[in-house]
């Protein structure tokens, strides 16, 4: 793989998410990750589920967002990021309206204004924003980096299938604590 500038992707990291128990590990290895991301100097992206008041993208067509609508899970007044993941001034968020981070949301256009070609992915759950963001990012032609701890699934038993058998097929797959071995880091970022 031939080295490219490289965005660390923090994805749903986010209060009403990343504050239920099976987050707790993924949240802590991501908080790992962050730092090491920084420390390279990488771009640094956070992502973030948000909705108008009442929900107006939400068609009753789409069955997991209508739930959360009918619900009021993520009313636009708590669209917000967990405490521990404050962007720092450098780094951009973005507002999404579906599972991928590219849907809804400007950060394709963040990426090729960083001139980004490499996405090291981190987030909750895995067979929601980071199965959606794989995909899109794999057809868009991003070298792709998952983070194995960074990211969980309230189905574990998903989120291991998803880590061991199918993003391999276009995703290195590693540990934050490989990942932020000093050799790694510094050759994806440029």
């Amino acid at each position: 793989m031939e080295d490219a500038k490289g965005a660390l992707l923090m994805l749903d990291f986010q209060v009403g998410v990343g504050d239920l128990p099976y987050a707790e590990n993924a949240v802590t290895q991501a908080v790992k990750a962050l730092e090491a991301g920084r420390k390279a100097g990488m771009v640094v992206i956070f992502s973030k589920v948000a909705f108008r008041p009442g929900y107006p993208e939400v068609s009753t067509l789409n069955q997991v967002f209508a739930t959360i609508k009918e619900k009021n899970v993520l009313p636009s007044e708590g669209s917000r990021l967990l405490p521990i993941m404050i962007p720092r001034e450098q780094e951009f968020v973005v507002d999404k309206k579906r599972f991928s981070a590219f849907c809804g949301s400007d950060l394709e256009l963040l990426l090729r204004g960083q001139d980004v070609k490499h996405l090291v992915i981190a987030g909750l759950s895995t067979s929601g924003v980071i199965l959606s963001t794989f995909c899109e990012a794999a057809d868009k032609d991003y070298q792709l980096t998952i983070l194995s701890d960074a990211c969980a699934d309230p189905q574990d038993r998903l989120h291991r299938e998803l880590i061991a058998s199918l993003f391999p097929r276009s995703a290195n797959v590693t540990t934050v604590a490989e990942w932020a071995a000093p050799h790694q880091t510094a050759t994806i970022v440029r």
